[in-house]
């Protein structure tokens, strides 16, 4: 006499609920990972938050005015997957802040819920464009490397080209001393015949 009902509901334990993610699709200026995380708390329990950072370009002008870091997209995980697709249908252009005086008034929510995305999903995609990223840097440099080599390549052959050439130029201004000489006498001749005729 096994109870085979009793048992089995204590052997099944409550499953964790399944998590839900939200994609921003942009940041409003002067949020971070905490402001972030303070606003979607409001809503359920925040699991993680991942901002991705703005590239910074080396061919703009660095202004002295020091503003916080900028980001341009955003991963918002909850613990709960309801919670997510309900942010993501609330909030959905929505304004960030209501207040006029706010930096945040004029700022829409963009905000997408991912089915069947996991945290783990935004690892790989960070990693491949990091390597992305270093393999590009690579190939630039090997690039850079390849031009450099080739210019004092050339620039060495020019070198010796050019002193090629004025050894040219200095033997062919230098005419050989007997024939200077001759002429050099028969000038000296003339001019004394001339002087006396």
């Amino acid at each position: 006499m096994v109870e085979v009902g009793n048992h089995s509901s204590e052997n099944k334990q409550k499953k964790p609920p399944k998590r839900g993610i939200i994609y921003l699709s942009t940041i409003p200026p002067y949020m971070n990972v905490t402001k972030i995380k303070e606003v979607f708390s409001e809503f359920g329990v925040v699991d993680r938050v991942y901002l991705q950072l703005e590239d910074k370009d080396p061919t703009k002008k660095i202004k002295k005015k020091k503003i916080g870091k900028k980001f341009i997209e955003g991963w918002v995980e909850f613990e709960k997957k309801s919670v997510a697709k309900k942010v993501a249908e609330m909030l959905n252009n929505k304004q960030v802040s209501s207040r006029k005086k706010s930096k945040h008034y004029d700022c829409i929510w963009n905000i997408k819920y991912l089915s069947g995305f996991k945290w783990t999903h935004l690892h790989e995609r960070l990693a491949y464009e990091k390597a992305a990223r270093r393999q590009k840097l690579r190939a630039e440099i090997q690039l850079a490397k390849k031009k450099s080599s080739y210019f004092s390549v050339n620039l060495g052959k020019h070198q010796k080209n050019i002193q090629i050439d004025n050894n040219v130029t200095i033997s062919q201004a230098k005419p050989d001393k007997s024939s200077i000489t001759q002429e050099s006498n028969e000038n000296r001749d003339e001019f004394i015949k001339s002087l006396f005729n």
